[in-house]
Formats: C-alpha cells, sequence, structure tokens
C-alpha cells in the first residue's frame, strides 16, 4: 500500500450487494487509495464468513487469520460450481 497520509476524502464504505441499508461507515475520512489495495472491516455482518449465505448467487467470503501481524487464508474461495453443487441432480447432470 501507498503512503497517502495527507490526502484523505469524505467516503461511504458500501458492500457489493449495495442493498438499502448496506454500509459499513457513512461520511468517514479516509486516505485514498489506489486498486489492489486492501481495506480491512474488522465488523462486517453478513458479510463475514460466519452470517454469509449465497444471495444473488454471490460466493461465501473466504476467511483470513491475523496473528502478530501476519495474515493466511485459513478457506478457499467458493467457486461456482460449489456454489450449486447440491443442485445439480435436480439439472439433469
Amino acid at each position: 500500500m501507498h503512503d497517502n497520509t495527507t490526502e484523505k476524502s469524505l467516503c461511504t464504505v458500501v458492500g457489493p450487494i449495495c442493498e438499502s441499508g448496506d454500509f459499513f461507515a457513512k461520511d468517514i475520512s479516509l486516505p485514498s487509495t489506489t486498486r489492489d489495495d486492501i481495506v480491512v472491516i474488522h465488523d462486517t455482518g453478513a458479510y463475514g464468513y460466519t452470517m454469509s449465505s449465497n444471495y444473488n448467487t454471490r460466493a461465501k467470503a473466504v476467511q483470513v487469520a491475523v496473528q502478530d501481524g501476519d495474515d493466511r487464508c485459513i478457506s478457499r474461495a467458493e467457486t461456482f460450481d460449489d456454489m450449486i453443487s447440491l443442485e445439480l441432480k435436480y439439472m439433469g447432470e
């Protein structure tokens, strides 16, 4: 991540589904970002692994563990085939 600590913008942080009440923060001052930067949100509600679902055919969240400043994935990303695997027998496959 680059260091733009002096460049800040007033932001509203929303989730990818964007229901009417779907936001993580409103009118918060955040540093500028560029493509591939990562924003960590500690409390994500239904976007977190435990409460996630396949609503609107969205893949469930990947779990990331952070310990002593190091991060690692502790679950693999869900694929479309994972999401429909239980439905295949009803689709003629």
